[in-house]
């Protein structure tokens, strides 16, 4: 287990005992608090002996993702009892149904703007962070986000969550989409252990065809102009890295009928059977050839295309596409 990983649950464990032994001397040692006391305890006393977070049956690494969210874990999945299965199964169900109700429409239309995306997580929860909103005085600007958190997992989808609430908090405050990403990076190293990170697009359309972007390392976006297609390079590092990074904007100006499209590395780094990657040139070339396509067309060309390479090959990780296009 990751230094940064351990210190981390060291302090979460060392914060839980603090609070069982407050509650204990105001309401006593017995029952179950005394209980908890004691396994907070015992994970701390194998963390002392260098086994914690190693599977009591096969004395295998317990997954990360799971102990993020419970450190008294102490077995691997392969090892649960049938119970503790199809208390987990049913945990998974709820965070899917959770994740699911925070995704936008998937299709919208607004002041010149039509938008569609196609989220596909790799399971039943995903790190892929992807949303839609207007804000404004007069409701006139069209925010547009996506974004992948370092991962996958239960502890990916955490974060994603703590992304969106953040963002959805700091768009109330009209601010640039600079400003937002930025404070949404203070507010993320803040909160977050230094292991995770997350890339980042935050964009805002205005109704006069321009598209203002604020890129954290995220995958670039392609703008595309008739048969060309044009890469927005990134402004800024992933949010979380560092609490002081700063960010730039970096504004595209988009006529009628031209699209900006936007994607995880779930699209160009999935991989056939020989282990070919997708790639960013396929992709354009794909784009390239059917720019006259609307939002919804397009997209679904471009996963026709990439399931056709993969040719029956598992995916390795979440899919998230986004197409803007400015109506004719």
């Amino acid at each position: 287990m990751g230094d940064a990983l351990n210190t981390f649950l060291r302090e979460q464990l060392e914060h839980r005992r603090d609070r069982l032994e407050s509650a204990l001397n105001q309401f006593g040692r017995a029952g179950q608090l005394a209980q908890l006391l004691q396994e907070v305890d015992s994970a701390l006393e194998r963390m002392d002996q260098g086994t914690y977070g190693l599977c009591e049956a096969c004395h295998e690494p317990v997954e990360a993702d799971r102990l993020m969210a419970d450190p008294l874990i102490r077995f691997c999945i392969s090892h649960l009892t049938t119970e503790q299965q199809r208390a987990l199964e049913q945990d998974l169900e709820l965070a899917s149904r959770t994740q699911a109700s925070l995704l936008p429409k998937p299709h919208v239309v607004q002041d010149g703007w039509e938008l569609c995306y196609h989220y596909a997580p790799l399971g039943p929860v995903s790190g892929d962070y992807v949303d839609v909103l207007t804000a404004g005085a007069d409701g006139g600007n069209l925010f547009f986000l996506l974004g992948d958190v370092v991962g996958k997992g239960v502890a990916a989808s955490m974060l994603m969550a703590h992304i969106h609430a953040t963002i959805r908090t700091l768009i109330s405050l009209h601010r640039r989409v600079d400003e937002l990403v930025e404070q949404a990076n203070r507010l993320f190293c803040e909160s977050t252990l230094a292991a995770y990170f997350a890339t980042l697009v935050c964009g805002r359309a205005s109704h006069n065809g321009e598209v203002e972007l604020s890129n954290a390392g995220h995958c670039p976006p392609l703008v595309v102009r008739g048969g060309q297609v044009e890469r927005t390079e990134p402004t800024g590092l992933p949010i979380g890295l560092f609490s002081n990074s700063q960010y730039s904007a970096r504004r595209v100006s988009l006529g009628k009928g031209e699209t900006l499209f936007l994607f995880t590395d779930g699209l160009t780094e999935a991989r056939s059977h020989s282990g070919e990657e997708y790639g960013e040139s396929r992709l354009t070339d794909l784009l390239a050839a059917r720019h006259g396509l609307s939002p919804q067309a397009l997209a679904a060309a471009c996963l026709e295309d990439v399931n056709a390479f993969l040719a029956g090959a598992p995916r390795a990780d979440d899919l998230t596409i986004m197409v803007l296009r400015r109506q004719d």
